[in-house]
């Protein structure tokens, strides 16, 4: 029994020290070919968006605003899918480390973990994301 308990502290201790070094690396996305970029931390938190002036079309502002607006969804969503395979990259082997120790289910992936949510955005855009204000760089 008391092995098993020193395996969680230790399985926790890893999981700890991947968290943190998660939320200190930052991943990229883009899209139209570079023309919009957004920053994400492994722990799917947008922290960074570049859209090129080439982006935008002065002569059709209104198709300009849409095209803009696709290419940041787009933008955002491959940075998140890099997010998504960094945490599955640094967590899967943690969480089928916690399956081994008769967790329920033995569910493997970064979002089946305690306190671990899986990332927002992949199937579909981050609320609140889409038609709200913006502030500019």
């Amino acid at each position: 029994m008391q092995q098993l308990l020193a395996a969680a502290q230790q399985m926790q201790s890893q999981l700890m020290s991947a968290q943190q070094e998660l939320a200190d690396t930052e991943v990229e996305g883009t899209s139209g070919g570079g023309l919009v970029k957004a920053v994400v931390n492994g722990q799917g938190e947008l922290v960074d968006l570049t859209i090129s002036a080439a982006a935008i079309d002065p002569a059709d502002p209104a198709e300009s605003a849409q095209t803009v607006a696709d290419l940041v969804l787009a933008a955002v969503r491959d940075a998140y899918r890099a997010a998504a395979d960094l945490q599955e990259e640094m967590m899967g082997p943690l969480a089928a480390g916690i399956g081994s120790l008769g967790g329920e289910g033995g569910q493997s992936g970064p979002s089946g973990l305690p306190g671990f949510p899986g990332l927002p955005g992949l199937n579909e855009p981050p609320a609140g994301l889409a038609g709200g204000p913006s502030s500019g760089s």
